[in-house]
């Protein structure tokens, strides 16, 4: 699978509430996998002093992570394929 970046500008957001849609990504990506449509939430930055948040998603497609954002409301401005360096 692939991974991919998903770039949010959401002025007022609070930290309650991205708590909320990263719950809803969660729950969503397991209900989408279990459908067959595979798709997984890994983890998000928040920059609060721009409104900024990204968000990184594992995928078989960049479909399942446009669907499961705008199927749980989130909104973004875009979604890119990435590559996740993270130490292993």
């Amino acid at each position: 699978m692939r991974v991919y970046l998903v770039d949010r500008n959401i002025p007022g957001i609070t930290k309650e509430q991205l708590a909320a849609a990263q719950a809803a990504a969660i729950k969503l990506g397991q209900e989408m996998s279990a459908q067959g449509k595979k798709v997984r939430y890994i983890r998000s930055t928040y920059v609060p002093s721009e409104s900024h948040v990204m968000c990184m998603f594992e995928a078989e497609k960049p479909e399942y992570v446009k669907e499961l954002n705008e199927t749980a409301k989130i909104p973004f401005t875009t979604i890119v394929e990435a590559e996740d360096l993270s130490p292993r």
